[in-house]
């Protein structure tokens, strides 16, 4: 069990506890495959031990690289996870490409999301791919995988889940129609990167007209009202679950990325301090709510899984959301981290880090640790200190190519060169 150490200074204690979080991915990814697994716990009707997940496994890549970078592991044994994970996705069942939201990780077939889905999404594809190419900028030195990583990208066709009338869909599956209860993805929430990713795309890209005429027109794109005092640029009514603007901005920098609709780094900033002030406003009286004890975002919760936000608040605080808010918040996260560590570290802390959530007013603690939610600990607080995974990501031509195709501008986007 990892060692609960008080009184760490600052540096230290976020350095303690991105080291221990990203044993989640070093120790118990899974052996054969080298995917991230789903959760720890819990009864969620698959087999947790074989269940693998494909936006977890891209978080997990980053959360690696972190380890590699600061030699918590050897750069070798980093690169051979990758090379062993690169060969089981060439393998594995993908449609056009897109791989689907889980998958057996020994055999690469695809397991149901849910009844009938079982084909490629194109979400959980897309932050797959922000950590291969993550992987592929952090090892140049290596060719081969590079090249791999490379061909696992450009097979990923972004124009298949395109809908007749431009709107991008979810999910997938190339022998059937869309179902008719399918929704496009429409903005403002985590699904950003597709459009980026998509635009990037020299084999199968999607059309930034997708992004201007169909996700930037969501009714719930647009908010410039202000809670507390700060103004939120985008999203629904409270900003939602704070994973609306974490998950987009682990690899692709948003300190002063802007297009027709926003300045993302305000976005994420915003986002984060919303979220704070429903919390030390504390409209349902929950227990233990304050400055050192806020975050609201998707987690499990005592009724299951909830994707908890202000207007859907049910006591329950999941460490991530304000550790993943590191990079836009730090002075307002870092009571958090303290308060979660040397205060209640003796019931939320262990092996791996933090558990998935809590809720003091049931006096109920979560039993599982989930990849989605333990990663981006470790990414927010390394681009908090050196913005690793952002120069890393964002320096990929893919990058670059659908950030400029859809309008964007950024101190670190370059111009292409002259072929």
């Amino acid at each position: 069990m990892a060692k609960l150490i008080r009184g760490l200074d600052d540096a230290a204690l976020r350095d303690r506890v991105a080291q221990a979080t990203a044993l989640y991915f070093l120790d118990w990814s899974h052996p054969v495959s080298g995917m991230a697994r789903e959760r720890s716990a819990g009864a969620f009707g698959y087999d947790m031990l074989e269940t693998v997940c494909t936006g977890g496994t891209g978080f997990g890549l980053l959360a690696q690289i972190v380890a590699a970078e600061r030699g918590w592991r050897p750069r070798r044994e980093i690169l051979d996870r990758i090379e062993r994970l690169v060969g089981f996705l060439e393998q594995a069942d993908s449609f056009d490409g897109v791989f689907p939201h889980f998958m057996n990780g020994t055999t690469g077939r695809v397991q149901p999301f849910a009844p009938g889905d079982d084909g490629g999404d194109l979400v959980e594809t897309a932050f797959l791919m922000l950590g291969l190419l993550g992987a592929a900028a952090f090892f140049p030195e290596e060719p081969a995988i590079v090249q791999r990583i490379e061909a696992l990208y450009e097979a990923v066709n972004w124009a298949a889940h395109l809908r007749e009338d431009g709107a991008v869909m979810w999910h997938h599956h190339p022998d059937r129609p869309w179902p008719p209860h399918a929704l496009p993805i429409r903005g403002w929430n985590e699904a950003f990167p597709v459009f980026v990713l998509g635009a990037g795309s020299r084999s199968h890209p999607i059309p930034a007209s997708s992004y201007h005429q169909s996700w930037a027109m969501a009714p719930a794109f647009r908010n410039g009202r202000g809670y507390g005092g700060t103004v939120l640029p985008l999203g629904p009514d409270w900003g939602g679950p704070l994973f609306l603007s974490q998950y987009p901005f682990l690899g692709i920098d948003p300190r002063g990325l802007r297009d027709a609709y926003a300045d993302y780094g305000v976005q994420a900033r915003a986002h984060a301090l919303v979220n704070r002030h429903h919390c030390l406003t504390n409209p349902g009286g929950w227990t233990g709510y304050g400055p050192d004890c806020w975050g609201l975002t998707a987690s499990d919760d005592p009724g299951g899984y909830v994707a908890h936000s202000p207007t859907d608040d049910t006591g329950t605080i999941t460490p991530t959301a304000a550790l993943g808010s590191f990079p836009f918040a730090p002075a307002e996260a870092m009571p958090v981290l303290r308060h979660l560590h040397d205060d209640l570290g003796e019931r939320i802390w262990g092996e791996a880090g933090f558990i998935d959530a809590f809720c003091p007013t049931r006096d109920w603690v979560a039993e599982s640790r989930l990849a989605i939610d333990q990663a981006p600990i470790v990414i927010g607080l390394e681009n908090y200190r050196s913005g690793l995974l952002w120069r890393l990501v964002s320096g990929r031509p893919e990058i670059q190519r659908g950030l400029r195709a859809l309008g964007f501008t950024a101190p670190y986007l370059v111009e292409p060169a002259i072929a």
